[in-house]
């Protein structure tokens, strides 16, 4: 099967396709960071494996996670970068080894001109992703540090209950400072609800962690 079939792009019709299985597929290792602000837009990403963090970097150095890129999703900075001309304005890091495929900018302007079903799965993808900003955004804004760090904890950990991040990832991934997220993971470990590991965060109770989100969101 050609990658177009594995990254969900079937319904392209035959020339699309053709067009786009002629790009080979790359392989970048985790951390690798793959645009920063000011670099201009080269082209636009499919994510076939692994997946993608974007942060905004403020002037002091602080960051926060605005989204994830992972296969079926759309970069929001490189598809706005493409239509309006402008630079980055985020960082992207590989979270995770990523195999991905760079459609160049003419291509992807081409395909958005002659292929109905490609660009579709474009604006269709970043609807999506723009719903999903929105949303973290709103939770950034009004909701409690609380809040915010018991609701990605319980929506990101394993089936194990495992989380993979570091104390620096959650506060960019919540929009806090790491000594607040010490805190805040020290005061919940106290109430039993997770152990916290070198690396990793493991969840003991994830039901009372989720309704800790929902109760300190309101």
């Amino acid at each position: 099967m050609t990658w177009t079939g594995k990254a969900g792009l079937s319904g392209l019709d035959a020339r699309a396709a053709q067009r786009l299985d002629r790009l080979t597929p790359m392989t970048v290792p985790p951390g690798a960071v793959l645009f920063r602000p000011g670099d201009a837009v080269k082209g636009y990403v499919i994510v076939l494996a692994g997946r993608i963090g974007v942060h905004l970097v403020g002037p002091t150095g602080r960051e926060i996670l605005l989204y994830d890129v992972t296969p079926g999703q759309s970069c929001i900075q490189s598809t706005l970068g493409l239509l309006g001309g402008e630079d980055y304005s985020a960082e992207a890091v590989a979270e995770t080894e990523v195999t991905a495929v760079l459609v160049p900018r003419d291509t992807f302007l081409a395909l958005l001109d002659e292929a109905p079903v490609f660009r579709r799965l474009v604006f269709a993808a970043f609807a999506d992703r723009m719903q999903r900003v929105m949303h973290i955004l709103e939770r950034v804004a009004f909701l409690k540090v609380e809040a915010r760090l018991a609701r990605y904890l319980a929506d990101r950990a394993d089936e194990t209950g495992l989380v993979e991040a570091t104390q620096a990832d959650l506060a960019r991934a919540v929009g806090s400072a790491r000594e607040v997220i010490s805190r805040r993971l020290e005061a919940l470990e106290r109430q039993g609800l997770l152990r916290r590991e070198r690396g990793h965060i493991r969840l003991l109770d994830r039901r009372a962690l989720a309704a800790l989100a929902e109760a300190a969101g309101m």
